[in-house]
């Protein structure tokens, strides 16, 4: 999952789809580091899908970051599009 990484303190250097696994396996709530990689991650992802909403496919780590925040942007024609189209694009073992 993922391909660049980012040192975050606490965890090391992680890639996006890594910090989300740790995100979604952390039974106390994300630190404020990893929470603040991850915001600053979804404002990036968020561009990407205002720049495109009708035509960006959302790679899996992006992919895991949106569902990760998925009650933030409750039923949102953008994010439900994009949701639709990576499983429309999805190939298994990326």
């Amino acid at each position: 999952m993922g391909g660049n990484t980012e040192y975050i303190a606490g965890h090391g250097y992680l890639s996006l789809g890594q910090a989300v696994h740790v995100a979604q396996n952390s039974e106390g709530g994300v630190d404020q580091q990893l929470a603040q990689f991850l915001e600053k991650r979804l404002a990036v992802v968020w561009s990407k899908l205002n720049a495109q909403p009708q035509s960006y496919i959302l790679p899996p780590d992006e992919f895991a970051l949106m569902n990760y925040y998925r009650t933030r942007f409750g039923d949102n024609e953008i994010v439900r599009n994009a949701t639709k189209r990576f499983w429309d694009n999805h190939k298994g073992g990326q």
